[in-house]
C-alpha cells in the first residue's frame, strides 16, 4: 500500500538518541540534507539531470521529512530529470521525464554531453569491479564539460562497508531484513564496493576532471530500531578518523 500523504514520524530510537529530530524531522548529522543541499547548489533552472539508479523514487512515495522532500524534489526546479536503473521498478517512478531499464555496465542510451549533473545516491556500491571503468567512462561521456557527478555511497573502509563485506551477499540481505523489517525486498541489492575508496575514485576520474571527496557520519539508521547497536555505532563514529567515515560524499566535475 502506498504511503503517499502519510506524515513522517521519527522512530522511537531516533527520537531518543537525537531529540532535535522532533523539531523539523532531521538531526544535526543528517546525511540526506548534507548531500542534497550541495546537489541543489549545483543546479540551475536550465539543468538537465540523469538520476543514475533512480529506482522507484522512495522519497516521493513513502513518508519523508518535509525538508528532505523539498530538497529532493529538484525535478520541479530544473529543466529535465531522466532516470535509468537495472531494475524495471524505475518505469514506475513518476518524478522522471523519462525512465529506461539498462544492463549493468552497458553503454548509457544518451548522446555525448547530454546532462549537466548525474546523480548516483547509494548506487556506486552496487557496481562490480568489471563494470566500474565503463560506468565511470559513460558518466563522463554523457556529462557536458563542467558538469557534475554527485554521488553518496558507503566508504569501503568505513564501519558499514567493512560490515557489509564481512558476510556473503545472501546473508547480508537476511541481516538487513532483521535490522530493517519495514524495508521492502525490492529495495535491497547486492553490494560490490568497487567505486568506494578515494584511491579507486581517483583512478576512475583522473585529471583533468576535478574530484572532491569527503567523509560523513550520519545517524546510524542502518541498524533499524536497535538502540544498543546505534549507541555502539555512535561511539565508533566519534573515535573514527575522517578517512574512515562510514559515508563518502563524492563530487566530480568534468574537465
Amino acid at each position: 500500500m502506498s504511503d503517499v500523504g502519510r506524515e513522517f514520524q521519527p522512530g522511537a530510537t531516533l527520537s531518543r538518541l537525537y531529540p532535535e529530530v522532533r523539531a523539523g524531522g532531521y538531526t544535526r548529522y543528517d546525511g540526506f540534507i548534507e548531500f542534497y543541499t550541495r546537489v541543489n547548489a549545483l543546479l540551475t533552472p536550465d539543468s538537465r539531470v540523469l538520476d543514475f539508479g533512480a529506482g522507484r523514487g522512495l522519497w516521493a512515495i513513502e513518508p519523508f521529512p518535509e525538508l528532505h522532500r523539498r530538497l529532493r524534489s529538484f525535478h520541479e526546479r530544473v529543466a529535465e530529470v531522466h532516470g535509468v536503473d537495472v531494475d524495471p521498478v524505475v518505469l514506475d517512478n513518476a518524478t522522471l521525464t523519462s525512465a529506461q531499464v539498462i544492463e549493468p555496465g552497458a553503454r548509457l542510451p544518451f548522446e555525448d554531453a547530454s546532462f549537466d549533473l548525474v546523480l548516483a545516491d547509494h548506487v556506486l556500491e552496487h557496481v562490480g569491479e568489471e563494470d566500474a571503468p565503463t560506468v565511470a567512462a559513460e558518466i563522463l561521456r554523457i556529462l557536458a564539460p563542467g558538469g557534475w557527478l554527485a554521488a553518496r555511497t558507503p566508504n569501503k573502509w568505513g564501519m558499514i562497508g567493512v560490515g557489509a563485506r564481512v558476510v556473503p551477499n545472501d546473508l547480508h540481505t537476511r541481516v538487513l531484513r532483521r535490522l530493517q523489517p519495514a524495508r521492502k525486498a525490492e529495495d535491497v541489492f547486492p553490494v560490490r564496493y568497487s567505486m568506494n575508496t578515494r584511491r579507486s575514485l581517483a583512478a576512475l576520474f583522473p585529471p583533468p576532471h576535478e574530484l572532491v571527496v569527503y567523509g560523513h557520519a550520519s545517524e546510524p539508521t542502518y541498524f533499524g530500531a536497535n538502540a544498543p547497536a546505534w549507541r555502539v555505532a555512535q561511539l565508533v563514529d566519534r573515535l573514527t578518523p575522517p578517512a574512515l567515515a562510514p559515508t563518502l560524499m563524492v563530487f566530480v566535475r568534468k574537465g
